[in-house]
This record gives C-alpha cells, structure tokens and sequence, in this order.
C-alpha cells in the first residue's frame, strides 16, 4: 500500500450515504425499525483475500439457516474494480470458509466439512479454470490453520492431534467410544468451545502438492502455532512454548526452521514476553516482525507491540515504534521492505497504519474515526473489511484516496431499516478520568426529551466498543431506549497504563468510569433517572453485580456470564494464570483480602435493590454458570425479583440463533416489564 488515505469524516459519511441511497432505489419508500428477527437476515461477511493478479477479492460470507438453526458460510469473489459479485461455493452440508490463493493464481484453496473422503474440516482445491472443488488433505486431528509456501507447491498446516474419541473409532470401524474416566493431571485443565485439556497438542505439518503426502515437521513434544513461509519457500517461522510447564507460562518464543525432514528448529527471541500473532517475513527474507506483549501478571492487558528481529537469530528483537502507545496488529512488510503495515486499535477506532522501519514513524493510511479490518494487499489490489454504525461490515477497495464498496450482502435488508443515531461522547470521571463512549439514541429521537436508558457494558475486560454497527444498541434502540457504551478503564485503545490500571483492583476505576457515564446522560438531558437500565456479557455481567451492589439507582439489570464473587470461579474457570500472577492464590492473606473487596456484589447482596434477569450457557468453561447461579440465589433469598436462565449446549459465545434470538427477547421483555411497566413486547409479538 504505497499511497496515503486519508478520507475525512464527512467523506466517509458521504460515501455511506451514497451507498445507503443507492440500495434504497430498488427499496420501499418507507422505513422500518430493526425487528429482532432480522438478524436472521444479516450477513456476516469476513476474511477478504485479494488474487495473485490483483483483480478479485475472496471473501466469506456467513448466514443463519433457520431451518437448521445454525450458522452457514459460504465464500464470494468480488471483482476489484466493483462490477461483479460471485458465490463461488454452496455446499448444502457443509460449510466453508479460510480462503486462500495459491501465489501463482492457479488456485482457489479453502477449508470447510462438507461430505468428502476424508471426514472432518479440511482443506479443499478449487482451480480457477473451471471444474468441482476438491478435497486435498484428510487430516485425523482438528485442523486449525493452513498457508500457501510462495512457490506453491507446498502448504504448511496446524494440526491439533486427533482425540481418543477419533482413533477409538478409526479402530473399532466407525463406532462410537465407551464412557471412560476424565483424567485431569495440567494446572491449567480446561478451555471454552474445547472442554478438558488432556494433553492433545498442535504441530505445523507439511502437505506436498504434487505427492498428496503429509508430513510433521516440527518437534512432537511441544506445542506450535502461526506458521509463515520465508519468501524463498525454504524456511517457516512459527511461536512455541518450550518451557517445562507450558500450562503455566503465557511465554512463547518465535522460531524458525528449514523445510527438511531432519530441520531442528532455531529459537530467535529469549526474552521475558511472549510473541505472538502471525510472523510476517521481509521480502528479503532477513527480518521477520511479529508482536510482542508484556509478562505474565499483567497478561489480560498485554499491548501488542511492533517489534522486529533477525531471521537468522543475530541480535536482540527491537521494537520498530517504542513510544507508540496503542494496541497494534496484523503486520506485513511493504514491498519494498523499508515499513510495516499494521492494524492500529485506537479510541473507538481500527486504522491501517504504515510504520518506517528506519525511524518508526507513523503514517496513517486512513484517519479515524473509522473501524478496519482484515487488510489484504496483491498486486495493486487493497481491500478490508470496513464497519460503520449505521451499516453493517462489508469489502471495500482502498484505492487514490477513497474507499469503494465491493460487496453488497446486507445492502438491500439496511435499505429498507429505520435507524438509532450513533454519536461518540465524553466525560470525566470523579477521579478526573477522561472516559469515552458510543451513545445510540432511540430511532425518531426527538431532542432534548428523556427516554429510558441503558448502559451496556463491554466484556473483556479488555476491548472495546467502536464506531461499528451494534445489533444489540439498534434493536434497543427500536425500542425506545438510548443506550451508551463506555470504554472504561481496562478497555483497549486507550494505551497500556489505561488498561493496565485495573489489575487487580476490579470493580473500581472501571465503575467511576460507568458512572460518570450514566450521571453525563442524565446531566444531558436524554436519560430518564427514574428509568435506567444496566447489562454486559461476561466481564460485562461482572460489571453489571457490580453497579447494582453500589449505585441503586438502576430499576432493571440482564447479567450474562459473570460472577459476583471471583473466588467462587478460582480453579473452575480458565483463568487460573490470571488469578495466580495478577491476584495471588487465595490462601495468602493479602490475595485473600482482595478476593474479599473485589466479591463485594456476592458479599454484600444485601445492598442490591434491581430486578437482575441472570443467563448463562450450560458448557460455559470461560465464566461458567456458578457464578450467575450464586448471584441468582442471593437475590432470590433477598425477595428481589430475578431470574436464571441457562441454555443447553452453549459456550460462553452462543452459537445457537435460535438461543441468540431469545436472548434478545427476554432482554425487551425485562427491561420492558421493570422500566417501561409492560407485559411481553408489543413491537415483536408477531414474532414469538
């Protein structure tokens, strides 16, 4: 990406107004509020990939099966220059996804599980001069990643190795394996959307295009990830943890190694850090960036940082930006090798930015306030995904200083919808705080008026809210409510100092931040005092227990995923490392007296005044239910209305729609019962 980009609001404004006039030729005059069985009709559409030639961009799109109530994607090719869309693939069983060049162009590669020889989701060829897909590997193990070697013959593969359940049933002719014992021996046991660790681990293989074989490359007694080809086809760099008890160390170190059965592996970083994210090799093949983050007891807010190294292992790796203070990721050389380009997170924003190898200088590529991501660069080809409050994310071409849209999945659906107004606002906190947020106000807002209010926290605690679309904001809003997210502290986007302030001191500069939040929509004007709301997700709902436990103001809470008191979820959740280097074990008396401030929703329940609707996914290994549970039965012997509802086989993230849709559901009918005084409601009766 040699030119700069530079749109400026009112031209990134303009050119949504411009496609958002131009579907709504073909659409109804009239507009409508989002209904919450719309988002039946929203498509996601991710991972951009432009051609060898430069002329087209893969990318997925994925869509809810109603009838199988699940998620499909299917993968679609845009011409650069705007005039074609195509759905290249349709599998009525399966889905796919991950789409890949070949460097030569011959070659359309993707994974997906759809019917083939070989069970399970591999990786499939698909040649751009015509013909069937067809199905390349048939890997045992689950496959997580695949990438092309430059030369194109070869494909590096992350492999995790196969369960006992899989080989029981390649050796007993396809039947299912008997109950059998968990046998937990790690310090660190389980994970969400994987269940118990039980010692499985991920290698990087090498399948041979012209042999159809495959073969373990790296060391099978450690843990590899984020394979990336040298430019010359010859070398693979890749992270690992080769520390004695891996579980118990975020540190994993880059490596490099030829491509040769024999290759030992070479270790460039020795620091205490962990690398991580995807390698990006120079051209030349002598420098290999990748990021760096912070040590282990500040973990949960490790920065990204840019940082370079020798690919021959001379020299210690050296950050490119030192005194760059914003979350960095998804780095690539330029083609001339002299700056890397990376995605910057920065106060409700995701820019491209470029960063001068030599001096470290910063060149925006495109100025906020706007969210990218997925850049992807061939050939003269430049496209990302690209998010605006009022429009969900499409593809779109960065091209002589402008953004193009290149596709058009939920053109027609956005088209035809009525709108909150989203806006960014800022306030400060007691303690001087500078806090920031996204404001949705309710569809048909008329100034200066008050209407009910919610506050929805993040989860995380790291992350943070941006100026992207919001399902959740705009079906509230549907409904008459403003709604405000607040970048607290801990959040991401803000620098290293501001999300790292909170280690372990949970539940109070964050909730100063809340706060402030919800005291500036009622100082404005627009939130109604006697009819505030509160909900999150996850940290979200760890946030929520812990402004009902101090602020009685608010009428009505949804908590989702969370826990009012921490211990309760010490050596039951996953965050076991976190505990232990940012808190302590609990049977030190400073650790001890810190879970003890930091429960203080669970421990003094008796402050808690709000109707709390509790939910929570019953395989929910990330926050799991006990957490809501204990809440639930506080407020329950207490006499304050609430409620849990737990859903069967869901992780943390729902994957359900039909689950999502009744989350959405019994959100409205809650806030609706305890701020708007109603019954079930009335905007989505046709649809229950």
């Amino acid at each position: 990406m040699d030119k700069r980009y530079k749109p400026t609001l009112a031209l990134l404004t303009g050119l949504l107004t411009a496609a958002t006039l131009a579907g709504a030729q073909s659409a109804p005059a009239a507009r409508r509020p989002l209904r919450i069985n719309d988002l039946n009709a929203v498509r996601s559409v991710r991972d951009p990939q432009c051609s060898p030639d430069g002329q087209w961009v893969a990318y997925v799109v994925s869509s809810i099966n109603v009838k199988k109530d699940k998620h499909q994607s299917h993968i679609w090719m845009a011409k650069y220059d705007g005039s074609e869309n195509v759905q290249l693939t349709n599998s009525a069983d399966g889905s796919e996804s991950s789409p890949l060049w070949s460097p030569d162009g011959q070659y359309l590669a993707f994974t997906s599980s759809r019917s083939g020889p070989a069970k399970g989701n591999q990786v499939w060829l698909l040649n751009r001069r015509g013909g069937e897909a067809v199905q390349l590997t048939a890997t045992l193990g689950s496959l997580h990643s695949f990438v092309w070697s430059p030369d194109s013959r070869k494909l590096a593969l992350e492999i995790e190795d196969p369960s006992a359940a899989t080989l029981y049933k390649l050796s007993h002719h396809d039947q299912a394996q008997p109950p059998s014992p968990v046998v937990i021996q790690h310090y660190l046991f389980e994970a969400d959307t994987v269940g118990y660790l039980t010692g499985r681990k991920t290698h990087i293989y090498i399948f041979d295009l012209a042999t159809k074989k495959l073969s373990l490359l790296t060391d099978p007694r450690y843990d590899q990830s984020h394979p990336a080809w040298s430019p010359d086809s010859r070398r693979i760099a890749f992270f690992s943890n080769h520390d004695a008890h891996p579980d118990r160390d975020y540190t994993g170190q880059l490596y490099v190694m030829d491509v040769r059965p024999g290759a030992v592996a070479k270790q460039l970083t020795q620091e205490d850090y962990y690398a991580t994210g995807q390698p990006a090799w120079s051209p030349d093949g002598h420098t290999i960036a990748f990021l760096k983050s912070t040590a282990p007891r500040v973990n949960m807010y490790a920065m990204p940082r840019l940082a370079v190294i020798a690919a021959d292992g001379s020299g210690a790796p050296r950050l490119v930006a030192p005194s760059f203070d914003r979350d960095v990721n998804n780095p690539h050389f330029t083609a001339d090798g002299q700056s890397i380009e990376v995605t910057v997170t920065d106060d409700r924003s995701s820019y491209p930015a470029r960063f001068a190898l030599a001096d470290g200088s910063e060149t925006k590529l495109l100025n906020p306030p706007i969210v990218v991501s997925d850049f992807t660069e061939k050939a003269g080809c430049e496209a990302a995904i690209i998010g605006y409050p009022e429009k969900a994310d499409e593809v779109y071409r960065l091209a002589g200083g402008t953004v193009h849209q290149l596709s058009h999945q939920n053109d027609k659906l956005f088209a035809g919808l009525q709108l909150g107004k989203v806006r960014g606002v800022e306030f400060t906190a007691s303690d001087g705080n500078s806090a920031h947020g996204i404001l949705t106000l309710p569809v048909d807002y008329q100034t200066a008026s008050r209407v009910p209010f919610l506050l929805r926290i993040h989860g995380g605690p790291t992350g943070q809210d941006d100026y992207s679309f919001s399902f959740e904001n705009q079906i509230f809003a549907a409904h008459g409510y403003a709604v405000l997210n607040v970048n607290y502290r801990g959040s991401n986007g803000r620098g290293q100092a501001y999300s790292q302030v909170i280690a372990g001191d949970w539940g109070n500069l964050e909730e100063k931040d809340l706060e402030a939040g919800v005291n500036w929509a009622i100082q404005s004007g627009i939130a109604d005092p006697n009819r505030l709301g509160v909900g999150g997700w996850s940290y979200g709902c760890i946030s929520t227990d812990y402004m009902i436990a101090s602020d009685p103001r608010f009428k009505a809470a949804t908590c989702g995923a969370g826990t009012g008191f921490t211990f309760s979820l010490y050596g039951v959740d996953e965050y076991i490392r976190q505990y232990d280097n940012e808190i302590g074990p609990p049977w030190d008396a400073k650790a001890w007296a810190t879970y003890q401030k930091i429960g203080y929703p669970l421990l003094h329940a008796d402050r808690i005044k709000t109707p709390t609707l509790y939910m929570s996914g019953l395989l929910d290994m990330n926050v799991p239910m006990v957490g809501n549970k204990q809440m639930y039965e506080a407020l329950k012997t207490l006499n304050v209305p609430t409620e849990l509802v737990l859903y069967p086989g869901q992780w943390h993230g729902f994957r359900r729609p039909s689950f999502l849709r009744d989350r959405y559901r019994r959100y409205l009918d809650w806030y609706a019962k305890y701020l708007l005084g109603k019954g079930a409601t009335a905007g989505d009766a046709a649809e229950r």
